[in-house]
């Protein structure tokens, strides 16, 4: 699939960051859109942002559906087939993902359990009910995105990372079998996963509001359990008024937005440069790049504090992901 002009893309998470630089450039191509968001106000100002640069004639559709709720992916579906007037797709990007859940043993098992649905079940969830969709076309693309966290699963030796790393680690294995099975059955319908470093997006902000952590909005008991956490790090704030917290951590959310090694419109070229090549693996980033290499070079010592200081030294990795579980400065 050398042009994406005419084709009919599925993005989900449309709204911000990568889902919304895919929409953008996928209908500046012109490929018609049709985005899902938790959020009608974000995917508002991404279908405006589209419809300023896409030819004339290119339909962008919006649609409001969790991906963690397979009802909702369906009706979801529905609304693609009647809005574009269709029975197939040629692209379906399962985009949309959260971060939450890091600790198995100390976070609450609902918000364990929420991370790993949106990440995995929204990818899983998307790929079943687009199926026929997908397979009706003359040629289709699926890609699936997981992250470098799907081949290691960790932020760093301090800092536990479970839901998220099993959901990545589960898509990645998903996305991988696949290519085979749609060899056999589908040889038309290709797949790709793939795996970012830090992208500069919303994903910190955006899942802290997921979970009723506006930094803004955060009552003095999730502050106090931000005190805990960070103290089980070695981080003593119990001098620290709230405000200066509650400024900390959304200063610590603005920065890995703003000044991320990669922007989210570099990150979406990547991927869509990945789809025209057919390629199935998708590293998105100098990080995952450096990440990938040495993972396979010494995996027995990805786990180490010694790993993370050779990841530091040759990529950039200043924020790393651990702002996925975000907190003030450190």
């Amino acid at each position: 699939m050398k042009s994406f002009e005419s084709r009919i893309a599925v993005v989900t998470g449309g709204g911000t960051g990568m889902g919304r630089e895919l929409a953008r450039q996928l209908s500046a191509e012109g490929a018609h859109v049709a985005m899902c968001d938790v959020s009608q106000e974000a995917m508002a100002q991404t279908k405006a942002l589209c419809e300023a640069k896409a030819p004339r004639g290119t339909r962008v559709t919006t649609f409001l559906a969790d991906v963690s709720n397979e009802a909702q992916v369906h009706a979801f579906r529905d609304h693609v087939a009647r809005a574009h007037n269709t029975d197939h797709i040629h692209l379906l990007f399962n985009n949309a993902g959260i971060g939450g859940g890091g600790s198995l043993l100390l976070d609450d098992r609902a918000e364990w359990d929420k991370t790993f649905a949106v990440c995995w079940g929204g990818v899983y969830y998307g790929t079943r009910a687009f199926l026929a969709m997908l397979v009706a076309a003359p040629e289709a693309h699926l890609v699936n995105t997981s992250s470098v966290n799907g081949f290691w699963a960790s932020i760093g030796p301090e800092i536990p990372h479970t839901a998220y790393s099993a959901a990545k680690f589960a898509v990645k294995g998903f996305t991988e079998a696949l290519i085979n099975d749609f060899r056999l059955n589908a040889p038309h319908v290709k797949v790709s996963v793939v795996m970012p470093g830090h992208i500069g997006t919303s994903i910190v902000i955006n899942s802290a509001r997921a979970f009723g952590r506006d930094p803004k909005e955060m009552t003095e008991e999730q502050i106090d359990q931000t005190r805990d956490r960070l103290a089980r790090l070695g981080i003593d704030l119990k001098g620290v008024p709230s405000d200066l917290i509650r400024a900390g951590i959304q200063q610590q959310a603005d920065a890995f937005r703003d000044q991320a090694p990669m922007t989210a419109a570099q990150a979406a070229k990547v991927i869509l440069d990945g789809v025209r090549s057919e390629r199935w693996r998708i590293l998105v980033g100098e990080d995952a790049q450096v990440l990938d290499r040495l993972v396979r070079e010494t995996p027995e010592e990805a786990y180490e504090p010694s790993f993370m200081e050779k990841l530091r030294a040759q990529a950039n990795w200043r924020f790393g992901l651990a702002e996925l579980t975000p907190g003030p400065p450190r």
